[in-house]
């Protein structure tokens, strides 16, 4: 199977089952996938509730960064696994810092008390990162004979 491709159906399954969790959990259907969706979102999520969205009166098992994290990488995996080629190291680095800096710069002025964010302004500002680091993954493993 293509690594890829499995990769980017697996980034698919995680975004459905961040957005079928909360509807799971308001509707009394504790199981035990429910469960370890939230569990698996505490461990690279901070899970504040009013900081993530809320589906079906449910919080989501991720924060709405995370969310735009998430959503971005998912949709970067789609169209990168489709191109061929990759891209050097020099080049992953920068296109991840530069994507990086919309959280970066928000957080900041955020710690400094100069803005206050809403959940959408955080969740636009993971989906360049999202969506960049799906890309350079992607193209990391690209085989040999499909670089450009």
């Amino acid at each position: 199977m293509n690594l890829r491709l499995g990769l980017t159906g697996a980034a698919l399954m995680w975004l459905t089952l961040i957005l079928l969790s909360p509807v799971a959990l308001a509707s009394g259907r504790l199981s035990p996938l429910t469960m370890t969706v939230y569990h698996a979102g505490s461990l690279v999520c901070h899970q504040r509730p009013e900081r993530s969205f809320h589906l079906a009166g449910a919080k989501l098992p991720v924060c709405a960064r995370c969310f735009g994290l998430y959503l971005a990488g998912a949709v970067g995996l789609m169209i990168a696994s489709r191109r061929r080629g990759s891209i050097s190291g020099a080049t992953s680095r920068r296109l991840l810092l530069l994507a990086a800096l919309p959280i970066a710069i928000t957080v900041g002025l955020e710690w400094l008390g100069l803005i206050h964010t809403t959940n959408i302004v955080r969740m636009l500002t993971g989906l360049p990162l999202g969506f960049a680091a799906a890309v350079v993954i992607a193209r990391s493993l690209a085989r040999p004979s499909d670089a450009i």
